[in-house]
């Protein structure tokens, strides 16, 4: 737990497949307890409860906020959405999209109107290159609401 400080209540996400322990990257859920003498603590993910010990915890970060990729896949009872337009290259409508599909209940969007109406008007579809596991080093993934594309970006 060195650099990090992990307590009883706290959402923690998990950031990699554990295929033992049947948690997935993305998944979030709630230290129950720590045994800071063990250096042990447990998460409860919806119905059952997962221990880590002090090897796996690099597989947790804190989830009290986090990224609009990392959401895809779940509901939250409130989402707030900080729209800007310092960050116009997030300004998507697929993005847009996404967080606005989240939410359960309610949506907060913060920021300007202007930055609402970029993200509404663009519906390019954002490619990145990421290193992946595949026979091509470098791989273009394609992101297009909640669909992943991808294909080989024809250069190194």
């Amino acid at each position: 737990m060195e650099g990090r400080v992990f307590r009883a209540g706290d959402r923690v996400m998990q950031t990699s497949n554990n295929y033992e322990k049947e948690v997935f990257n993305g998944d979030v859920g709630r230290i129950t307890s720590i045994d800071p003498e063990e250096r042990t603590l447990q998460v409860s993910f919806d119905d059952r409860v997962v221990g880590y010990d002090r090897t796996d915890l690099d597989e947790l970060v804190l989830a009290y906020a986090i990224s609009i990729h990392k959401s895809q896949g779940s509901e939250y009872p409130a989402v707030i959405v900080p729209m800007l337009t310092q960050h116009y290259i997030m300004l998507q409508r697929n993005l847009l999209y996404t967080a606005l599909t989240r939410a359960r209940k309610l949506v907060v969007l913060v920021g300007s109107r202007r930055a609402v109406a970029m993200a509404i008007r663009n519906d390019r579809v954002q490619s990145r290159y990421t290193k992946c596991t595949s026979s091509d080093p470098m791989r273009q993934v394609s992101y297009f609401g909640n669909e992943q594309v991808g294909h080989s970006s024809g250069f190194r």
